[in-house]
């Protein structure tokens, strides 16, 4: 079994996270899938942003649910990286997936719903990725329970992974309870024991967020399902170097 490399946020030690220059990096590396996370703005638009507002990965101040669509592109979202990357925008969650048509891509989509509620967004959210018919290439998260068990309503056959990064005795139970296909987890909380309890609840396991090469390896040598990585070119040097030595 090969583990997936996810790029975190795109290529995001490279170029700006959750931006298309970071998506274009890590396809071109030859990453298999995008790691992004989603908010809405005031309007309504499903937009890639990790966090509740601008104030880290733009020029701008203030909460994502304060702006409308056609504010926020006004902001740049590339100089705090580099300015090589100056006027960069936020993108919408569409552009994504209109860009993933020709390159057919994993992308595993975070409901940033665990601070603050979006009204809507898991169906906004669906139905988006839906229309570009890509639920079969999609695996959703969310911190949220609540998120997933409405993406459970909405399609029973939607894929979703219970995301934590907190360390519990009944992780494994508790994501079959809520319908999840798998765990993401926080790679501290990675051991032999979890990923053979996971395997017997016919749970698959994905770490974040590995960079490191011993991490890594880890990883892989745990048989996982997946890995997130903001080097994600890092990861598939280490995987490779795994395949010829075995």
């Amino acid at each position: 079994m090969k583990t997936i490399v996810y790029a975190h946020r795109g290529a995001s030690k490279q170029a700006p996270e959750n931006t298309m220059p970071a998506f274009d990096l890590a396809y071109q590396i030859g990453a298999d899938g995008i790691e992004t996370d989603v908010q809405l703005t005031k309007d309504q638009v499903p937009v890639l942003i990790h966090d509740e507002t601008v104030n880290r990965t733009t020029d701008g101040v203030g909460f994502i649910e304060d702006y409308t669509y056609n504010e926020l592109q006004t902001l740049d979202a590339g100089s705090w990286f580099s300015l090589y990357y100056r006027d960069t925008k936020i993108p919408t969650l569409e552009d994504l997936l209109a860009w993933n048509q020709d390159k057919h891509l994993l992308l595993n989509i975070e409901l940033k719903t665990n601070v603050i509620h979006y009204e809507d967004i898991e169906q906004i959210v669906w139905e988006k990725v839906k229309r570009y018919d890509m639920i079969n290439q999609t695996v959703f998260s969310s911190f949220l329970d609540e998120s997933l068990v409405k993406l459970r309503d909405i399609n029973q056959d939607i894929s979703y992974a219970f995301l934590t990064g907190r360390k519990r005795k009944d992780l494994c139970r508790y994501g079959k309870h809520l319908g999840a296909k798998g765990l993401h987890i926080k790679y501290r909380l990675l051991n032999q024991q979890l990923v053979e309890e996971a395997k017997k609840h016919q749970l698959y396991v994905a770490v974040y967020t590995v960079n490191h090469p011993m991490a890594i390896r880890k990883v892989i040598n745990h048989r996982c399902h997946a890995l997130f990585s903001d080097t994600p070119d890092i990861a598939i040097h280490v995987r490779n170097q795994i395949q010829r030595e075995e």
